[in-house]
């Protein structure tokens, strides 16, 4: 989103009432109606146990709500979503925004109806953006993740250091087809182009940096192994990849960059066709609220997007303030309206242009 533009609340599903709701505690019957006393949420493949800990669990103690849990990527989910053929067998689906958006235009998902989520009213603006019918519960910066030994987070932050002759090999970047990569992508069209969305900016750039690129990296598994075994001085990486080697005490730290800063969401969607809608309600209810975004910090190690929530000192160690406010740290969100038409060409450009040379 532009600095200009106003965040845009999360509008009231029209025509819902708050008391047509199922009392849980009527089981399903032979009749075939929905159980009240169950939902299904579909969520990333990692980190379940520790999900399962911070949220679920004391979502069901608190509700008597049971939590089926269910896994995969994006890609996969939302491709179960598009066969289901408005069946989803999923209540509520946890996905990152590119993936949620995409899913919109195929009307996969419902206007979440926010008298039925009192703690909308609690989350920062960014996290509920008209763009989507689903809140965000938790958000991911882009930055510079760096060795201490080799970099000052002043020289971190400058996006000149990937074309920086000095560091030549010793440098990586995220392909555009990860989190990090679009959220790189539009960094450095925003500090060479015209905004965030001017890919021939960017894609020029990449390219002439390219060659000083040791790899264009697709999991956050590789890119902290190049680090930590010296192979490279820094790389554009989401703040996440650095907590548990910060934690740790490895000779590595992460910064924001100087100019084009950009976060991703991860949004708590209600599929179309979902069985117990009042149940998916009440579980993103618990997600936003203080408690869970506090619990899911400690544990999960997921950056809230209730201001209220307390934020641990190991996410603190790598952030700073900025998970206080990251808007006021002068992070922005990108428009899904911007990316989901241009993705598949962007994607393209990429490997011709940039990660061919």
């Amino acid at each position: 989103m532009s600095p200009t533009t106003r965040p845009r609340r999360l509008a009231v599903a029209a025509g819902l009432a708050v008391g047509a709701v199922v009392l849980a505690g009527c089981s399903s019957s032979s009749s075939g109606e929905p159980d009240a006393d169950t939902i299904v949420v579909s969520t990333f493949p990692f980190g379940v146990e520790e999900f399962q800990e911070a949220v679920v669990d004391p979502f069901t103690e608190a509700t008597g709500i049971q939590v089926e849990v269910e896994t995969g990527s994006n890609a996969d989910r939302l491709s179960k979503l598009q066969l289901a053929d408005g069946d989803p067998g999923i209540d509520v689906m946890l996905i990152s925004d590119y993936y949620a958006a995409l899913g919109q235009e195929d009307e996969l998902f419902q206007q979440v109806d926010a008298s039925a989520v009192p703690t909308l009213s609690e989350i920062s603006d960014f996290a509920t953006e008209e763009e989507y019918v689903g809140p965000a519960y938790s958000y991911q910066l882009n930055g510079t993740l760096y060795s201490t030994d080799e970099l000052s987070a002043e020289e971190a932050a400058d996006w000149s250091l990937y074309g920086d002759t000095a560091y030549e090999g010793r440098v990586a970047l995220p392909d555009i087809s990860v989190t990090a990569g679009q959220l790189m992508v539009s960094g450095v069209a925003a500090e060479v182009g015209d905004g965030p969305y001017d890919i021939d900016a960017a894609l020029d750039q990449l390219g002439e940096w390219a060659p000083n690129v040791l790899q264009f990296y697709s999991s956050s598994t590789e890119v902290t192994n190049l680090l930590t075994q010296g192979e490279i001085v820094a790389a554009d990486a989401l703040s996440g990849f650095a907590t548990d080697l910060v934690d740790s005490g490895e000779a590595v730290a992460w910064t924001p960059p100087a100019t084009g800063k950009y976060m991703a969401t991860n949004r708590a969607m209600i599929p179309t066709g979902a069985e117990n809608v009042d149940g998916a309600s009440q579980f993103i209810d618990y997600l936003l609220g203080v408690e869970a975004q506090s619990s899911s910090a400690e544990i999960v190690g997921d950056l809230p997007v209730n201001p209220g929530a307390t934020v641990p000192s190991t996410i603190t160690a790598v952030v700073g303030d900025i998970a206080a406010d990251p808007v006021a740290a002068g992070y922005e969100t990108l428009d899904p309206t911007e990316l989901v038409p241009t993705r598949a060409d962007w994607v393209d450009r990429f490997a011709r242009e940039v990660t061919s040379r």
